[in-house]
């Protein structure tokens, strides 16, 4: 029997994901290049499908399988046929099931085929019940979120704080895109007027829409528009609001904040750097598409001094970090967050702020970013960095009393605000 196309790419993916620690944002679109029509669709579907109920997926495959170990490629192939199973309707039972008994054999797992069918055949005819050990196991079973991550997020938010970020983690996110400087705004009248697509409330230049349509797949590789999510256009507008004369983005792969400060700020000169020559290419080729011609590019280490006087008025760090604020989007980010992994992304962040700092003009602004929910990575940083240095102080960024906090710290949450979950703070020196 022929395996379609969509689950081979699949179950490569996520055994890349599983065993090599992969992600899911390059993966997928690396393989989709290759696909076809509803190929392209159903590989989409299967791989961030499973990775948003892998646990739960897990869990009932343990019952069925009646606690019998399997190796990670029958896992996969397993949390592949199950999901299909559950979850997707237009999908035939005897489909889903032959084509998983063919994946086995696919990955040499011959002697494991029938198995998987059995196990498959067993959970198309009845859900077993499950046993849980108590209510955070429940919701982490429920939602796919590890007990350790719930419980982290309950002591940074409360309880039902948690639960709530938990569930809409696994709601599919609207698609977000802004305009680029090739764009005349009349290109998206007809789809406003019809519904499909709308205004951001959060972000100036913003569009929502309920899915990528053919035109806007069109705008998009045209360059006139650029898929992003609305709380990362929010952190470049934020950055914009400051420019003065000359600003630069210190992490800015793959530009997309890049491109919208220089979008905003035509007269302005910027820069733009990246630590990898793969990460600067990526850079280039987005300025290009977008025709943003004012902006230099430097490779550089942002842990070490930068290559700078002090010259810049307006400095974005959008700090790498752990991730979890973009979980919707790259759900298999849930199963790393690991404590050890936190303070090694806090020491970067510390290191790049202040390294950063030392090219920040007398009158000019700081904007630390990250798409982390973990105070470790946010306010626990800025804090760290303004009782080192002792000469910054935070700036409350005016008209975005929805998304501040006490301490004039800015955050959206996906249950909340609906984006995903981004930190952002904006620091001055003290005058």
């Amino acid at each position: 029997m022929k395996i379609s196309p969509a689950r081979i790419a699949a179950f490569r993916i996520l055994k890349k994901i599983e065993l090599d620690g992969g992600l899911s944002a390059v993966l997928l679109p690396e393989a989709e290049e290759f696909l076809q029509g509803a190929d392209k669709g159903l590989c989409h579907a299967l791989v961030l499908g499973v990775l948003r109920r892998q646990i739960f997926l897990d869990r009932v495959i343990n019952a069925a399988a009646n606690g019998k170990k399997t190796d990670p490629e029958i896992r996969i192939i397993l949390r592949l046929g199950l999901f299909q199973l559950k979850f997707l309707e237009r999908v035939p039972p005897h489909a889903a099931i032959n084509e998983s008994v063919e994946l086995a054999k696919f990955a040499r797992k011959h002697s494991a085929a029938g198995f998987v069918n059995a196990v498959l055949r067993k959970l198309s005819r009845e859900s077993p019940q499950l046993p849980f050990a108590s209510d955070q196991d429940r919701l982490s079973v429920e939602t796919s979120h590890p007990i350790e991550l719930l419980e982290r997020w309950s002591r940074q938010f409360g309880a039902e704080r948690a639960e709530s970020i938990a569930r809409a983690n696994n709601e599919l996110p609207r698609v977000a895109f802004r305009l680029t400087p090739k764009c005349d705004p009349k290109a998206l009248e007809g789809l406003v007027a019809s519904g499909a697509v709308e205004r951001s409330e959060l972000a100036a230049n913003g569009f929502i829409a309920i899915n990528r349509t053919d035109e806007l797949a069109a705008l998009e590789a045209d360059g006139r528009i650029y898929f992003q999510d609305v709380a990362s256009q929010l952190v470049a507008e934020i950055a914009a609001s400051f420019v003065k004369h000359r600003f630069i983005d210190v992490c800015a792969a793959p530009g997309s904040k890049t491109t919208a400060i220089a979008m905003a700020v035509p007269e302005a000169r910027g820069v733009a750097g990246d630590l990898s020559s793969k990460r600067i290419e990526t850079l280039a080729k987005l300025l290009r598409k977008q025709g943003t011609t004012k902006v230099d590019i430097v490779r550089y280490d942002a842990e070490r001094p930068l290559p700078f006087g002090v010259v810049f008025d307006t400095i974005l760090i959008d700090a790498p970090c752990s991730g979890t604020g973009t979980i919707r989007h790259n759900p298999e980010i849930r199963y790393r967050v690991k404590e050890n992994e936190l303070e090694r992304f806090r020491s970067r962040q510390l290191s790049i702020l202040r390294n950063a700092a030392k090219c920040l003009t007398a009158d000019g602004h700081l904007i630390y970013s990250t798409c982390s929910l973990e105070r470790e990575e946010n306010e626990d940083v800025v804090s760290s960095f303004i009782d080192a240095e002792n000469g910054f102080e935070i700036v409350r960024v005016e008209d975005r009393q929805r998304i501040s906090a006490e301490s004039a710290m800015l955050r959206t949450f996906p249950d909340r605000d609906g984006p995903d979950g981004f930190f952002v703070a904006v620091l001055r020196p003290k005058t």
